[in-house]
């Protein structure tokens, strides 16, 4: 396992904009405005768009997995540099917190989605988990209950993870991850193309279609029990068989509830 560390995003990284969830005791507070999943993933493609550094980027999409994920208070992004484990946007303080006791502990929900194919979630932290020293710690010292993380691929290798935490446990749900599936799929896009230095206007049509893709596969794996990985080949065989784009095949299960377009040979 790769050495942790406590290098994390400095105070100039850690957005304030969410001063309305954390206040001065590390509690938080709801926050009362719905947001809309669409107009949220369309602001972060201005932003990327518009040639935001990649700090501004990573906090950016912390924000919103607190606004577009039910039952999300903090978020953060950590990444695998140089065989240590690296904080590069957070949503808050608390967030930060959380990843520095868990690079601390070695091990974890957000370090676990790194390291293993799976999404790692567990949404009470007041009972036994898999991680017993680290929820200790995190019930002792922090005011999250629940923990989901979800990893990064770049380059098609597992380097990071988008980490999501509740303050209230029990409310992380299949919603829930899958909402934070299509995040974290539009965060590897990003990602990928800040570390190839893509232009932003093929980005931001990249990350729109993905964003499509992301929610066809998470759709994919809650009904039908099944894998990324295997949801993803579905996608592609299915694009292939019928010589149609991958972003349509994922149109079309997305409108028809997880049903892919006739033509398909069944099974995985």
């Amino acid at each position: 396992m790769p050495e942790t560390r406590n290098d994390v995003v400095d105070d100039a990284e850690v957005p304030e904009t969410r001063s309305d969830v954390v206040d001065d005791s590390g509690g938080s507070s709801p926050n009362p405005v719905a947001v809309d999943s669409s107009t949220v993933f369309a602001a972060l493609a201005d932003i990327i768009y518009h040639g935001s550094d990649p700090a501004e980027m990573y906090a950016a999409i912390c924000i919103a997995a607190t606004l577009i994920v039910p039952g999300c208070d903090h978020a953060s992004l950590m990444v695998r540099r140089n065989d240590q484990y690296v904080t590069v946007g957070a949503s808050d303080r608390v967030a930060q917190r959380i990843d520095d006791l868990e690079r601390s502990a070695g091990d974890g929900p957000c370090i676990d989605a790194i390291e293993e194919e799976n999404p790692q979630i567990e949404p009470d932290l007041t009972t036994p988990t898999h991680w017993p020293k680290l929820a200790a710690r995190l019930l002792a010292e922090t005011p999250v209950r629940g923990a989901m993380g979800f990893r990064l691929l770049v380059d098609k290798r597992k380097t990071g993870a988008l980490n999501l935490f509740s303050d209230t446990p029990n409310v992380f749900d299949t919603e829930s991850a899958g909402r934070a599936i299509v995040l974290a799929s539009f965060a590897s896009v990003a990602i990928n193309a800040i570390a190839s230095g893509e232009d932003a206007a093929t980005l931001r049509r990249g990350l729109l279609s993905n964003r499509e893709i992301g929610k066809a596969i998470g759709m994919l794996m809650l009904l039908q029990g099944i894998s990324e990985e295997e949801a993803f080949d579905m996608l592609r065989r299915n694009s292939q068989e019928l010589n149609i784009k991958l972003a349509e095949v994922a149109r079309v299960v997305i409108e028809r509830r997880g049903q892919l377009p006739s033509g398909s040979r069944p099974g995985i």
